[in-house]
Order: C-alpha cells, then sequence, then structure tokens
C-alpha cells in the first residue's frame, strides 16, 4: 500500500477490513524533512487525509491511531507540554505532523470517526536506523569500544528531548484504541535530558570518556532547533493507566546493552 495513493489505501482497507489501524507510516527523521519537505508533507500529511479518508468510505467503524509527535510543539521553553499546549512546529516534519493532527481531529468531529493521536515524545530502541543521532551515537561508541580510532561528529549538545522505551510506547498506542472514546494522548517521559548527557552516559557504560572522541560539526546544525522539549503525560496516566518505567538515561543505557 502507497499511502499518497488514496487508491492503494482504499484497495488495502476493503482487502483487510481491520478492526484497528495502527498509521505509523510517513518520513520519520526532522533532519531529513529540511532537505526533503515536499516528500515529508505528501507521505505524512496527504497519507493520513488518504487513510481517514478511506477509514470513512468503509461501511464498518474502523479505530485509526494516527502518529504524531511532540515535535509539533517546538521548543517547550523549560514546560512540559501537554495535550492543551498550542503547537509551534520548527520542522517540515513537525508542520507536517501538525497538519495531520488536526485532520485527525477534524474527521472525528465530522464524521464521527474513532480517529485519535498519540502525540509522541522521542521513543527509541535497538531497531532505530543509523540516521537518528541516538543511534548513531549508541553504534559509533561501540565500533570505538571495539577499537575504531573513529570520532564522533554531532551538531548541537545542548538541546535537551524526552527520550523513552518505545515498546512501552506502543503500549500506549493500543490503550488508546481500547477506550470508549478516541481522544488525544501526550505519550512521553515527563523526563528531559541534554544530548551532551546522552553521548556522555553512552561512552561510559563502554567505559569510555566522551570527551576524548566527540567533535562538534557546524554543519550538521539544523536551520531551526527546539532547545528543550519534553512532555507532560499525566492525563495517560490518569486515563490509560499508562506510564513510562525507562526515563531519561536509563533509555541510553537500554541502547547500549541491547547491541550486546
Amino acid at each position: 500500500m502507497a499511502p499518497e495513493d488514496f487508491r492503494s489505501v482504499l484497495v488495502a482497507l476493503r482487502k483487510s477490513n481491520p478492526d484497528e489501524i495502527y498509521y505509523l507510516a510517513g518520513q520519520s527523521s526532522v533532519g531529513l524533512s529540511f532537505e526533503q519537505p515536499a516528500e515529508t508533507m505528501q507521505s505524512i500529511t496527504l497519507g493520513t487525509l488518504n487513510m481517514l479518508e478511506g477509514c470513512r468510505m468503509m461501511d464498518r467503524n474502523i479505530r485509526l491511531y494516527h502518529a504524531g509527535s511532540g515535535e509539533c510543539f517546538g521548543n517547550t521553553n523549560g514546560k512540559p507540554a501537554n495535550e492543551k499546549t498550542p503547537f509551534y512546529p520548527m520542522s517540515p516534519y513537525a508542520a507536517s505532523k501538525s497538519s495531520a493532527h488536526w485532520l485527525v481531529n477534524n474527521y472525528r468531529d465530522a464524521y464521527g470517526i474513532f480517529a485519535c493521536t498519540g502525540i509522541l515524545f522521542n521513543h527509541e530502541s535497538s531497531l532505530r536506523p543509523e540516521r537518528f543521532v541516538t543511534q548513531k551515537i549508541i553504534r559509533a561508541v561501540k565500533r570505538i569500544a571495539d577499537g575504531s580510532p573513529e570520532k564522533l561528529s554531532l551538531g548541537r549538545l545542548d538541546i535537551s528531548r524526552d527520550w523513552g522505551w518505545a515498546p512501552e510506547y506502543v503500549n500506549a498506542m493500543w490503550l488508546m484504541l481500547q477506550q470508549e472514546k478516541p481522544t488525544d494522548f501526550v505519550v512521553a517521559t515527563g523526563v528531559h535530558i541534554t544530548l551532551a548527557d546522552f553521548v556522555r552516559v553512552a561512552f561510559e557504560c563502554a567505559g569510555l570518556n566522551s570527551k576524548d572522541y566527540v567533535v562538534q560539526d557546524e554543519a550538521l546544525f539544523r536551520p531551526t532547533d527546539a532547545t528543550v522539549s519534553f512532555g507532560d503525560p499525566s492525563k495517560a496516566a490518569k486515563e490509560l493507566g499508562w506510564s513510562a518505567s525507562i526515563r531519561g538515561v536509563d533509555v541510553v543505557k537500554k541502547m547500549y546493552q541491547s547491541l550486546n
């Protein structure tokens, strides 16, 4: 199925006749979205619209989960973002996710579709591609620990993010579609650490000092980037009974351990 092609979406829905859909497709890299803004907008926003329209045309009630993003909030200015925090996207990726979010809300209100958005902050696992900075760090640390003479080149180290463990977030996705009524939830740990701390802990896992191996490259800086971004998951805790058990530096350790 190609989400950007409505006919393809409709054919897939009619063949599978699903009870639930977890729509996770689309260009998923913030950094890459600056290089491919049109493809990012098309794959995320148009893909979501096609999925919503396909669900509307089915002769059964389908529950649709849409993968939103904490990137939609932009810089949270030292405060955790909740479901009522205004969006201020700072990348083509975030702008696309914001648009898709409002499409979901519109179809839910206009057509009574059971559709909801999980506004997920950063969620990591060993399955992350290396184009994502977290996996880039972990893989580089492992190679250096194994004897590689390389240096780890990174952009800004002062940014602070709310990193969680992806398998736990998938459970939150499922819980959203088991509720009586559809609504949106922020899914986050509520804890944020700087990228510098992420790097430091990753090297400590290998018994190394990050200061000996990390170089900062301004070419890797994004045109715009949120300084601090973290979420308030209290609604998910109250209504879903969900909370993250792996937070902050524990995510780093979990990622490194997964390679061994």
